[in-house]
């Protein structure tokens, strides 16, 4: 158990609040059962009290989403409640805490702990120079906007927090006053009237405030965009990683503000507050991370130097610097954003690439499997009805044409029209379907199977899985008659890899239901394996290209390979053509990789 604020904040960042059960309530920390509903004035108020007390206190952390128990006169942190993802807006907090503290408290930081049931939000608040003393806008003991002619300091006393007395705050006001050498009455007025405007949004700050070193940066930004209609500061700078941001009022009273952003290395922007508030929505459900520092910040399609502003009625806006890498926001006819990965290619395989393999060993593999992690997992099931509807469309779709095709070729029709539920099983959080196609000798010679599970606790992410397997080529060569080869050519190859994708991006998920308004929680993947699993008699796997033929790409100088793989980063669902298209870059890619570095998209 945590004995500090250090321990219990490393406790915190590295997922496990659950350690902190059995802590009481103390000077350094202060827990929440609920969510702040920052759209009830009054909560909004507590929270800057809390965090303005911790700011004058010496540092400390608020968690929210664990319960206590009274305990000899204290709180005793019992159980963790949890906070679904939707109920807490981080940015929203952040903004609060900038616009309601005079001065913004330096380094605090909003972050997610735990995982599933376990989540929670904390909020941490460093220790600020001894000399500085944190205002909030006075409690207006009733719903409405913050006063504009008050300021209360909050104060941290072991457990609980308490506004400084109206005489406290005299005495230092007076302290100051004498100090300075002003006349009391005009030092007075003064000092508050300084303390107000500063504590209430739109109180006369300037562009950049908050950040003395970048703050000529941004007011030049500023200034090349006066242009866009901005308006005057709603609050001070801040930084989110590499990013200097700051919100600013519309020039036209009424009308959506404006986030000034400025990005090292790409052009200042400054984006209308409903298109920034949909790209931090686009990246709240970030499993532990910050919206901003998953989804990156707006940056322009081409390379340019001139700022550019982002208008509330923009189509679409392109995105990169976060941990998903570059992608696309777009919005609908009817007004809902979605973001979507720009396609990119590499090596890298999730724990679910060997999937549903135990106890197999096909002669060759080729294998789509798709990582779908979308956020609201609890909205996802498995109905009789869509399994029903999925049974009946197995075979009439991509991957069983695809099998059939590979016969039909070799002049013998073998069709991929009997499915089964698979060897895997099924379940109420999974489905399985295997079609056979047998050798004259009743061994299977060609399989196709369909996967797909809903997340477990090991594995956050929906994944589906189309496979074909040549699990026997010479009871496959009997069933096609004399005469003909079984080695496949490079373009069936990309024929059957297309269709497996197809399948898994876009048949499979209709059986967990509407998926399109669902957002993500990380980028969806695709990946793409051609493997040998049948050892030979000396126990060593074939070569690939033993099974398949493999010259289109060139010589290979790193020697013949048993297995190739590349993953796909790219939206789940596309038209053919572009999905072709993508298949036949995605496979130049790896054929590089392993390899065959003289391949290319045209010789395929």
């Amino acid at each position: 158990m945590p004995k500090d604020l250090k321990s219990a904040l490393a406790a915190l960042d590295a997922h496990g609040p659950v350690s902190l059960l059995g802590l009481r309530e103390s000077q350094w920390l202060d827990v929440k059962v609920a969510p702040y509903e920052l759209a009830d004035p009054k909560a909004a108020e507590e929270l800057a009290k809390d965090i303005g007390a911790f700011a004058n206190g010496g540092g400390g952390v608020i968690v929210i989403g664990i319960a206590t128990r009274p305990e000899h006169d204290e709180e005793v942190l019992d159980h963790i409640v949890g906070v679904e993802p939707d109920a807490v807006n981080l940015d929203q907090i952040r903004k609060l805490i900038r616009q309601r503290i005079t001065p913004a408290p330096r380094g605090v930081r909003v972050a997610w702990s735990g995982g599933d049931d376990e989540r929670v939000v904390f909020i941490d608040v460093p220790a600020q120079a001894v000399d500085t003393l944190f205002v909030v806008p006075a409690p207006v003991g009733k719903h409405g906007s913050p006063r504009t002619d008050t300021a209360a300091v909050p104060m941290r006393d072991g457990d609980s927090t308490h506004w400084l007395l109206r005489t406290e705050i005299q005495q230092l006001l007076s302290a100051g006053v004498r100090a300075s050498g002003m006349p009391t009455a005009q030092a007075l007025t003064e000092l508050v009237q300084q303390a107000v405007s500063e504590a209430v949004p739109g109180g006369g700050l300037r562009v950049g405030q908050g950040l003395p070193h970048r703050e000529r940066e941004m007011r030049v930004a500023y200034e090349r965009l006066a242009e866009a209609g901005l308006g005057q500061p709603a609050g001070e700078a801040w930084a989110q990683g590499s990013a200097a941001l700051q919100d600013l009022h519309h020039e036209r009273g009424g009308e959506p503000g404006w986030v000034l952003c400025l990005v090292a290395g790409r052009p200042p922007a400054a984006v209308a507050a409903p298109v920034w508030q949909a790209i931090v929505d686009a990246g709240r459900h970030a499993q532990g991370e910050d919206p901003l520092a998953a989804i990156g910040f707006p940056c322009p399609a081409e390379s340019t130097d001139t700022p550019w502003a982002i208008a509330g009625d923009c189509p679409s806006v392109d995105l990169d610097g976060g941990s998903w890498g570059a992608g696309r926001l777009t919005c609908s006819g009817r007004g809902v954003w979605r973001w979507q990965p720009r396609p990119r290619f590499g090596l890298d395989q999730s724990r679910s690439a060997e999937n549903w393999t135990a106890g197999q060993a096909p002669a060759l593999r080729l294998r789509a499997l798709v990582n779908l992690p979308w956020a609201d997992r609890g909205r996802l099931e498995i109905s009789k009805a869509r399994r029903t509807l999925l049974e009946q469309q197995l075979p009439h779709s991509a991957v069983a044409g695809e099998v059939t095709m590979l016969s039909r070729r070799r002049g013998a029709e073998l069709p991929a029209a009997c499915w089964e539920r698979g060897a895997f099983g099924n379940s109420a959080r999974s489905v399985g379907y295997t079609c056979t196609i047998d050798g004259p000798d009743g061994g299977p010679a060609l399989k196709t199977s369909v996967m797909l599970a809903l997340p477990t606790t090991m594995e956050p992410t929906v994944v589906a899985c189309a496979d074909v397997l040549i699990e026997d080529p010479a009871a496959w060569a009997a069933a096609l008659g004399p005469g003909w080869d079984t080695q496949l050519g490079l373009d069936e190859v990309e024929a059957v890899l297309l269709s497996t994708w197809e399948t898994a991006a876009e048949l499979l998920p209709e059986v967990v239901g509407d998926s399109a308004g669902l957002r993500w929680s990380a980028p969806p993947t695709t990946e793409m394996r051609m493997t040998c699993e049948q050892p030979s008699e000396s126990g060593i796997l074939p070569a690939l290209d033993t099974l398949v033929d493999l010259t289109p790409l060139g010589t290979n100088d790193g020697g013949s390979r048993s297995r190739m793989a590349v993953t796909i980063t790219a939206a789940p669902a596309m038209g053919r053509r572009e999905r072709q298209s993508l298949l036949r870059e995605a496979l130049v890619h790896m054929a590089r990789e392993f390899g065959y570095v003289d391949a290319e998209v045209d010789l395929l």
